[in-house]
């Protein structure tokens, strides 16, 4: 009988296998997202960390294949300029690679026993947060390209009541304490911080409102596409005309541009905290689906802002920098770190593909602020 731990890296495994599954076999050294490597660098990566962390690190077993365990090794964060230059042919073979991956997992699965619980779990949530990452680079596929499920029924949304939540004055408890279970570097230490009444609207920015800012000259998203004047939402495996009342996926520069149109703007991470206390997760998160969900298919009580968690992450005016108390994982030390460079910003509450176990209130996500393709959304606050 396996462990719960070993149940769930390997229902790990399976989702981001599921994930890889999609992609057609001729088209692993396709780069659908510029910035990022090409298909088949994740292909590996997630093995060769695995094999780095537990099997090199603790375990001290001698390496069978020491290039790919370097080549496999990291992955790009991804700038404005400075693009990847490499070709397809630098890459080694996709059958090389899966041999590469089914000899890791036999090796490791054969001593797990003797890997600290802590690496394991760190193993478990670095595949889930990368099931995400592929969901979005694969999203920019072309869909020539990829093989898709057949069409999901989405679920239906109730008739909107727009207007915001009001949010009395208190405290946002921020952080997580190392007793509290796992948790990444920049999760830690616990602290209050007090924050002032505000305003909150009750749904995140609609692609309907957002089309209203676009008519007055807004940028258009990148999951937008316009076809002779009508307006479609690019899916992960077909465009379908816009959804009118589901989220819309924007970059934080273009979020911003709309909040001060509208004279709002993006909460704090400590205000995202007052406002999604008590809230519960979206139905849309953990792998539901694949695209956004109306913002009201989950019949929020009035007195609630709804889908704080799930159905698309939220920008936040927060620079992503280190709590009091911030020490870097000893077996990870560049988790966090290089990232405190006042050039990513903070988002929370997760998107259709962020996995159950990450969607704890401590957990942070963040990017560059013209980063485009990831499941973004948000909603504006008023003092």
């Amino acid at each position: 009988m396996p462990t719960p731990l070993e149940h769930d890296l390997a229902q790990a495994r399976r989702q981001t296998d599921e994930l890889l599954h999609i992609v057609r076999p001729d088209s692993f050294y396709e780069r659908p997202i510029p910035e990022r490597h090409r298909i088949i660098f994740y292909l590996g990566h997630l093995e060769a960390f695995d094999w780095n962390l537990m099997a090199r690190q603790v375990l001290d077993l001698p390496a069978f294949h020491p290039s790919f365990d370097r080549l496999f090794a990291f992955g790009i964060d991804p700038e404005d300029d400075g693009l990847p230059s490499d070709e397809a042919s630098e890459w080694p073979r996709v059958e090389e690679v899966e041999r590469y991956n089914r000899r890791t997992r036999e090796v490791i699965d054969e001593s797990l026993a003797n890997v600290p619980e802590e690496l394991v779990h760190a193993a478990i949530e670095h595949r889930l947060m990368h099931a995400e990452t592929l969901a979005y680079i694969l999203h920019q596929l072309s869909y020539e390209r990829k093989m898709g499920p057949a069409d999901q029924a989405f679920p239906q949304g109730l008739a909107p009541k727009p207007g915001p939540v009001e949010i009395p004055e208190g405290v946002a408890e921020l952080g997580r304490g190392r007793e509290e279970g796992f948790g990444w570097d920049n999760e830690y230490q616990p602290f209050a911080v007090k924050v002032p009444a505000f305003a909150i609207d009750r749904h995140k920015v609609t692609n309907v409102d957002y089309l209203e800012f676009i008519r007055e000259g807004g940028p258009p998203p990148l999951f937008w596409a316009e076809r002779d004047g009508a307006w479609f939402y690019r899916g992960m495996f077909a465009e379908r005309p816009l959804p009118l009342d589901c989220p819309v996926y924007v970059t934080k520069c273009q979020a911003e541009e709309y909040a001060r149109w509208r004279g709002g703007a993006l909460p704090t991470e400590a205000q995202f905290h007052r406002a999604a206390a008590g809230c519960a997760p979206s139905g849309n998160v953990d792998f539901r689906y694949w695209d956004p969900i109306p913002v009201t298919a989950d019949g929020m009580p009035e007195h609630t802002p709804a889908q704080m968690i799930g159905n698309g992450w939220e920008w936040t005016s927060t620079m992503f920098g280190p709590f009091p108390g911030f020490e870097p994982k000893p077996y990870y030390t560049n988790y966090s770190a290089p990232f405190f460079d006042g050039a990513h910003y903070v988002l929370k509450g997760g998107s259709p593909r962020t996995a159950a176990r990450l969607l704890r209130p401590s957990f942070r996500n963040w990017f560059r602020p013209s980063y485009p393709y990831i499941y973004a959304t948000f909603r504006l606050v008023r003092s």
